[in-house]
């Protein structure tokens, strides 16, 4: 089974124009948002990868994200609020949410 960051290292979209991206529920503010910054930058590059593939953040796109986190899964299950990223892929498989995403380019 492949690791987080060899998963990573096979995603196929480029993130390095992004400074962010912003996820949308039922408003017009965005629900929550995720820094192309150190520290989240891998959380960002898999939440676009699936955004990208399946058109949004939804409860489908979220079992494929938790796959490529691969060992930071169990990990998160062990220490809740350790990894708020995956803990959120929990809740919107859980919860049955969907997601529209907007990639904001860095300037």
């Amino acid at each position: 089974m492949p690791t987080f960051k060899e998963n990573l290292e096979n995603l196929k979209q480029n993130t390095d124009n992004l400074a962010a991206l912003q996820f949308f529920g039922d408003g017009y503010e965005p629900d929550f948002v995720i820094e192309n910054k150190e520290g989240t930058a891998g959380s960002l590059k898999v939440y676009y990868e699936v955004a990208v593939d399946f058109g949004g953040l939804s409860p489908k796109a979220a079992e494929k994200a938790l796959e490529l986190f691969a060992e930071h899964v169990e990990a998160a299950k062990a220490e809740p609020g350790k990894h708020p990223n995956i803990d959120r892929l929990f809740e919107i498989i859980d919860k049955d949410l969907y997601y529209s995403v907007r990639a904001v380019p860095k300037a």
